[in-house]
């Protein structure tokens, strides 16, 4: 494998695809640069407010990427790097991209609300109810499962009920560097959109007060908490930023954050290209294609714990890195609120998910380097991912004794972006929890009774980080293995709903047949496996919590997915009318 010209390759395909594909679906849909945008229209001060597409493109970007692109990819590398370059690049062009950007332009031509707002005007009301409390749920595993992420990367090591500082220095830097960035970010904010600082000169100070952050975090760091602590802090943290108005947190320190994701990309390109030219790359032992069923994979108990088949395994692990349907919710839910003007519509949306495709086949890269090392029981994606380019740029002459600072600082900035994607996901599952009270063209300030209580911005997103966290103090592993097919569920419902909304107002949708019924194939396949899994592991060693629970949960996203699609079709090819109540 020479990961040089599988970057390179891969990388100008990706852009001849944004270029052509991605302007063709601008001129099917009529994308019109001369509407204004939600973000205009209903401007707010709290959620609906106008964004610079730099800024914009910072917030969408880190709040998609997150680990999804590095973890999914070294994961699937276990079939061989052909499969899995071949479904980043021909599913991020003609399916994560088009999900992506229909996701988002759906929205700011239905007010900048949700794709379950896009479902009830163009499916059915009750559809829109079943997407809603299915996108609901799923956002309460991303903010448990980044609530422990985000905690575990902050805590501290005790020995006997004693910190052991040493152990515990580098999760306290991480810890301390994330507190500063988000002080960092309220400055920022407020002299962008309140004192009315030219972008770029604030944005060469956030640059430096990012290394002056990581300065600072590395050399003093004296909070040290346990993981219990940590989980209620970053649950305190995640009530005010999702209630917060966009401009003082979560604009911009998605886009300083966005910087410290650049320059991870920066680094490990340089650190493919590195190795490539000195010839290192040339040693990689990665084989193309492993075998239709996957034999490798081992838990940390050295039991077998295989992926299972190629299909529909590939392209539910993968995830982020081609297709995700956490991205039609960001698209949706804070990036259509803050777009304008429609054309910035196409580099945020279509281009983020892309370069996001070029993140994962670096991520492939990496582990294709450290082989042997992936073989031998190195496979946790982070430290794989970090290792694997670390070792890259220190093959680069003159950069040898890098290594271990470069990989504290990869890992470091995935910690960061896992924060982003956390109190990202409890604004949208806010939103969500809001809407399903709500009839089409409603907003919570037109709820009254009980209704108003319940979509109130304070206690729709109290609701959320108490079930969030407690799940996450609760051990939300009993149900975290069918994520990644809900997750892939997401993106099918998706795109369903965008094609059915362009069906109806008269614009070509065919784009869409392909990735819809394909997705919902691999979804309803992955979803079918679990539950047999389950049953027989139900049946062979009796009612257990942990394989019922997921037993309910894989039947129950199936009927889900099964009525949704119905719906949906019936709109798409049969003519139905939506049905509202």
């Amino acid at each position: 494998m020479n990961a040089v010209l599988i970057l390179l390759v891969g990388c100008a395909i990706l852009i001849v695809g944004y270029i052509f594909y991605g302007g063709w679906l601008a001129k099917q849909w009529g994308v019109d640069d001369s509407r204004p945008t939600p973000a205009h229209e209903l401007e707010d001060g709290m959620d609906y407010v106008p964004a610079k597409a730099p800024v914009l493109m910072g917030h969408h970007f880190s709040s998609i990427a997150g680990a999804g692109p590095i973890n999914g990819p070294i994961q699937a590398a276990v079939f061989g790097w052909v499969p899995v370059v071949l479904w980043i690049l021909i599913g991020g062009i003609f399916f994560g991209a088009v999900h992506d950007y229909g996701a988002l332009f759906a929205s700011i031509r239905h007010k900048g609300q949700s794709i379950g707002e896009v479902i009830a005007l163009n499916i059915g009301d009750r559809a829109k109810k079943l997407f809603l409390i299915f996108s609901y749920l799923t956002l309460i595993l991303v903010v448990a499962a980044f609530g422990s992420i985000v905690a575990s990367t902050f805590q501290a090591t005790y020995v006997d009920g004693v910190v052991d500082t040493a152990a515990s220095a580098t999760n306290a830097s991480v810890a301390m560097i994330s507190l500063l960035f988000i002080v960092m970010a309220i400055l920022f904010g407020f002299f962008v959109y309140r004192k009315g600082a030219p972008l770029s000169v604030a944005t060469i100070a956030g640059v430096i007060g990012i290394v002056i952050c990581l300065a600072i975090g590395l050399n003093f760091h004296p909070i040290y908490l346990s993981n219990t602590a940590w989980m209620w802090i970053i649950g305190l943290y995640i009530l005010v930023a999702s209630v917060a108005p966009v401009w003082i947190l979560l604009q911009p320190r998605d886009y300083l954050s966005s910087f410290l994701l650049y320059a991870m990309m920066v680094i490990a390109a340089l650190g493919v290209i590195g190795a490539g030219f000195t010839g290192a790359d040339l040693n990689m032992e990665m084989p193309a294609f492993t075998g239709w069923y996957d034999n490798i994979t081992v838990n940390t108990n050295g039991d077998p714990a295989s992926l299972g088949y190629v299909f529909p395994a590939l392209f539910v692990t993968i995830a982020c890195g081609a297709i995700s349907g956490f991205h039609s919710l960001v698209g949706s839910g804070t990036t259509a609120k803050q777009l304008d003007h429609e054309r910035d519509a196409k580099p945020i949306a279509y281009g983020g998910m892309l370069i996001e495709c070029a993140l994962a086949l670096v991520s492939l890269c990496a582990v294709a380097f450290i082989w042997n090392d992936y073989m031998d029981g190195l496979r946790t994606p982070t430290n794989v991912f970090a290792t694997g380019i670390s070792r890259m740029v220190a093959t680069i002459p003159g950069l040898a004794g890098t290594q271990s600072t470069v990989s504290s600082l990869l890992v470091l900035t995935v910690s960061v972006f896992c924060l982003t994607s956390l109190d990202t996901a409890t604004r949208l599952a806010r939103y969500m929890f809001q809407e399903f009270w709500l009839k089409p063209g409603e907003t919570y300030k037109d709820a009254t009774g009980f209704k108003a209580i319940l979509c109130n911005p304070f206690v729709a997103t109290l609701i959320t980080v108490v079930l969030g966290i407690g799940l996450g103090l609760g051990g939300y592993s009993t149900i975290w293995p069918l994520f990644g097919a809900a997750n892939q569920l997401l993106a099918a419902l998706a795109l369903l709903a965008v094609c059915a909304w362009l069906g109806n107002i008269g614009k070509n949708n065919k784009m869409f047949y392909i990735p819809m019924l394909f997705m919902l194939i691999v979804t309803l396949t992955s979803l079918a496996q679990t539950a047999l899994a389950k049953w027989n592991t139900i049946s062979a060693s009796g009612a257990s919590t942990a394989p019922v629970v997921q037993l309910v949960l894989a039947v129950v996203l199936f009927v889900l997915a099964i009525v949704l699609a119905v719906e949906a079709c019936q709109t798409i090819f049969l003519g139905k009318k939506p049905v509202q109540k």
